[in-house]
């Protein structure tokens, strides 16, 4: 889809299609009244009858206006307009967005945008509007054998604003948005793919193709050099699989000067069975989920590609399976780091922080400015988050307040969770150094404190995505996240 910013009148614009809003009851918005007003009042006398009365997420599509220029005109319902905030303005461009996809308008002039939501920028608005229509038409049919076609499917839309000195700054707002939209469909394409496609060996053509195509350095450690280094931990998650591990290393260097790299580590588990402690069965084909952490840090590669920020950034993939076998991974199991810490496994489905904590170690040869980790780590952070935020976890209090602030401007959340050493006495093991689980109680506290062990030469946050990677039920899914939120931090830490 391409885009475009304009200032203009609506009632003036040669388009298929001016989108403009609705509240309820039956309030014009700026733009439909400017609309309404050239019409002669066509727009209020069919609000009057009853056609529409602006419910959040409502349509209403119009031929032959009177006196404009456009061919149709769909009226967006908004809701009441005091309740106007985020999620309502994402609801309607999502909704203008569909309905333009369905009914034959192949480009459109969104005034949508020109909507005051309380606190947002224009900038933001934009922004939002270039993400939620890429989201809106974004299909992962490439595994059927026939593919659903939209007959006259949107392919341009201008984003209005209101004044001309916001077009250079929106038009700046609309190319980031589009390369996190970019990024974040390469990263649903990988988790939508089943485990037999998107194996660790898939992940890693997928990361050098990347590299060859955006011009950055990818390279990808095969099993002897993984002995040869000592990642036990990781090893012995791999045991059970006939997909041999890799350890995907990508570097993007866009700053001008030598600096410190940002460094993101992403679980690359591309299907869980649990190993020997065994998943149920229902369900467990989302396990094919696992490697979302991973696959956001493949999308955010090509996201900072696209958007060519001057910052250096590293990116660490650990990636193989979980599957039981004969010689995998059994509760009881002691294996050795990395770090040279000793882990007792008491559940093999615990397994996430044992590739992790070997790929956090490796970080520490980068010298990185700080590392952040991307994981489906834990089902308790479902249970305490749901699936609206993801769970923040960190050694640094600047660092989290940092990534805080970024899902904040980037409408991708994160909740601050606590890293109290209080919770490290769970992890105790009579046998190891450390125990790989801590119990029910706080269990994505304690996953998060494991991981804690292994970061004490940086500044360090840990992102636990289980609830926020992928949705289920009918409209079951990747989401692509954390891909904007990670984007927002290295703009801002590009622009520091």
């Amino acid at each position: 889809m391409e885009f475009s910013i304009k200032s203009g009148s609506p009632e003036k614009q040669r388009s298929a299609c001016v989108v403009v809003g609705v509240y309820e009851p039956r309030k014009l918005s700026l733009a439909g009244e400017m609309i309404d007003r050239v019409a002669n009042g066509y727009l209020s006398d069919i609000l009057r009858r009853g056609d529409m009365d602006g419910k959040a997420g409502s349509t209403l599509l119009l031929h032959n206006v009177p006196n404009t220029l456009c061919d149709r005109v769909l009226l967006v319902g908004l809701g009441k307009e005091r309740e106007f905030r985020e999620n309502e303005y994402r609801k309607a461009v999502r909704a203008a967005i569909k309905t333009l996809n369905e009914t034959g308008s192949m480009e459109a002039v969104l005034y949508l945008t020109e909507l005051n939501v309380r606190r947002r920028s224009v900038e933001w608005r934009v922004e939002q509007a270039v993400l939620v229509a890429m989201e809106a038409v974004y299909r992962f049919d490439r595994m059927k054998s026939k593919h659903e076609e939209v007959r006259r499917p949107l392919r341009k839309l201008t984003l209005a604003v209101s004044r001309r000195n916001e077009i250079a700054s929106c038009e700046e707002a609309a190319r980031r948005g589009e390369a996190i939209a970019q990024g974040m469909n390469f990263a649903k394409d990988l988790g939508n793919l089943p485990g037999n496609v998107c194996t660790p060996a898939y992940l890693a053509d997928q990361a050098l193709g990347l590299g060859h195509t955006y011009g950055f350095k990818v390279e990808v450690l095969e099993q002897p050099e993984l002995e040869k280094l000592g990642m036990g931990a990781f090893l012995s998650v791999a045991k059970g699989s006939r997909q041999p591990p890799k350890l995907i290393v990508l570097r993007y260097e866009g700053a001008d000067k030598p600096t410190k790299p940002l460094t993101l580590v992403g679980k690359g588990i591309t299907f869980d069975a649990g190993g020997i402690s065994l998943k149920p069965a229902a369900e467990m084909d989302e396990m094919k989920y696992d490697m979302c952490g991973a696959a956001s840090v493949l999308g955010t590669f090509k996201a900072l590609a696209l958007h060519r920020l001057p910052i250096n950034v590293v990116g660490i993939i650990p990636a193989c399976e979980n599957l039981p076998d004969g010689n995998a991974n059994k509760p009881g199991d002691i294996v050795t780091s990395l770090s040279g810490q000793t882990i007792e496994i008491l559940n093999t489905d615990a397994e996430g922080r044992l590739i992790l904590c070997d790929a956090l170690t490796y970080a520490e040869r980068f010298e990185p400015a700080a590392v952040v980790d991307v994981a489906t780590l834990t089902g308790a952070c479902v249970i305490a988050l749901g699936h609206h935020a993801s769970g923040l976890f960190s050694s640094s209090e600047s660092l989290a307040r940092e990534l805080i602030a970024a899902g904040e401007e980037a409408w991708d959340r994160a909740w601050h969770m606590p890293l109290w050493d209080d919770y490290q006495e769970q992890l105790k093991s009579n046998f190891a150094d450390m125990a790989n689980i801590g119990g029910r109680a706080a269990g994505a506290v304690t996953a998060a404190c494991f991981l804690s062990r292994f970061t004490k030469k940086y500044d360090w946050a840990h992102l636990d995505i289980a609830g926020t990677a992928w949705k289920s039920g009918t409209e079951k899914g990747a989401t692509g996240r954390p891909v904007p939120l990670l984007v927002h931090w290295l703009v801002r830490r590009a622009a520091a």
